[in-house]
């Protein structure tokens, strides 16, 4: 019985001694979240780092999560939202995690560099850093990391250009650069699993190559920089958008018109330098079409009165307004309808006529008197019609 008694204590020994053995986390692992530690702080009210008592497995540290001895993901800060975050670096550590696939800051005051030891990570397929503030240029080295699919590194301080290696990823799914201070044009993407594509407020320059863009994106924003040249050719090719910000540019050209037959939900084209006619389609199905600001001219399509919100105000319109809208204004199927600043000489609606409540027209500053009065955006200035000296000039 004594002997049994023994063998039983001495199985549970074993055993115990192989789970602390399997909960053991990698010493590699082990030195470079400490690295990482001694680099960030938690800003005040933050209380992340709480939890990260070395004396202890690190593994049930807050934002660490491993399989076996090696940490796979890392999420840093409270994710909680208006939590403090974190500030210092992000040390160079962070490549010796060679298991990693998902790296996450949460907003805060993380300054410096991007670590060039991220490309060290070759199985990290999320990397998102965002509202923080990170400075230098984006390491073309993390072309290196061929897996990765998301890369977020929006609203910080980045300088330089986006590297062609960053667009050769062959599964980049997701590439959030927004709100930076990025220069240079944009490189070719060879991902055919691209869907989302944010560079908004950055100082890109140079014309879009046609073939830069693959027709699989579904988000494309490009506003707020200094682009050039015309998209007529590159908007063909992608069928499949259901967002496009294109505004606050200087893009030229035509807009072509079998763009209006893809199902985008939002489309803007603002303060541009785009010229000529926007050419009809066959059908439109676009909830929200927002080509302000530009230089278009010619007569509107009566295709576009299927649009339920339609911004074609400050450009060079001409003609009367087809009698399309007004049937489909007075119905309630089109939900906003903005004319102003631009050279329309006249519309068929009846100064009695009755604007239902949910829908918003503006005619102000055009060839014509306006035949009903209608509340407009202040933006559109307290003149109701263009100066006769303009409208006769626009014609000759």
């Amino acid at each position: 019985m004594m002997r049994f008694t023994q063998l039983i204590w001495c199985l549970m020994l074993l055993l115990q001694f192989s789970f602390f053995a399997d909960a053991m986390l990698d010493p590699v692992d082990f030195l470079a979240l400490q690295a990482i530690r001694k680099s960030l702080h938690d800003l005040p009210g933050s209380n992340f780092f709480h939890s990260w008592d070395f004396t202890s497995d690190p593994c049930g540290f807050a934002g660490v999560y491993c399989d076996g001895d090696k940490v796979i993901s890392l999420n840093l800060g409270d994710p909680r939202a208006g939590s403090p975050g974190l500030s210092g670096r992000i040390d160079p550590a962070i490549g010796k995690l060679s298991a990693l696939t998902e790296l996450s800051i949460v907003p805060g005051r993380i300054m410096g560099a991007l670590p060039a030891t991220i490309s060290q990570l070759k199985d990290l397929r999320f990397l998102a850093i965002s509202r923080n503030f990170i400075s230098g240029e984006i390491p073309a080295s993390l072309g290196e990391v061929r897996r990765l699919r998301t890369l977020d590194l929006s609203y910080n301080q980045l300088t330089g250009t986006i590297s062609p290696s960053i667009g050769s990823l062959p599964e980049l799914s997701n590439l959030i650069l927004c709100h930076n201070h990025l220069t240079g044009s944009i490189p070719p993407f060879l991902s055919q699993s691209l869907t989302r594509i944010d560079l908004k407020r950055n100082s890109l320059t140079g014309s879009i190559s046609p073939a830069s863009l693959p027709p699989s994106l579904k988000y494309l924003s490009l506003a707020w920089n200094q682009l050039t040249g015309p998209v007529d050719r590159v908007l063909i090719r992608l069928n499949q958008l259901n967002y496009l910000d294109l505004s606050l540019n200087r893009l030229t050209g035509t807009i072509p018109g079998r763009i209006f037959a893809f199902p985008i939900t939002n489309l803007q084209l603002q303060r541009n330098f785009f010229y000529g006619p926007i050419q009809p389609a066959n059908r439109v199905t676009i909830p929200t079409v927002d080509l302000s600001y530009n230089r278009f001219s010619g007569g509107i399509s009566p295709l576009l009165s299927s649009v339920e919100n339609l911004y074609l105000n400050s450009n060079r319109f001409t003609g009367e307004v087809p009698a399309s809208f007004v049937e489909r204004l007075l119905s309630a199927s089109i939900q906003t309808l903005y004319l102003q600043h631009n050279f329309l000489t006249g519309i068929q609606i009846s100064p009695a006529a009755e604007i239902p409540v949910s829908s918003s027209l503006c005619l102000q500053y055009n060839c014509m008197v306006p035949p009903l009065q209608t509340p407009c955006p202040l933006k559109a200035g307290p003149q109701k019609t263009r100066p006769t000296t303009q409208c006769n000039e626009w014609r000759g």
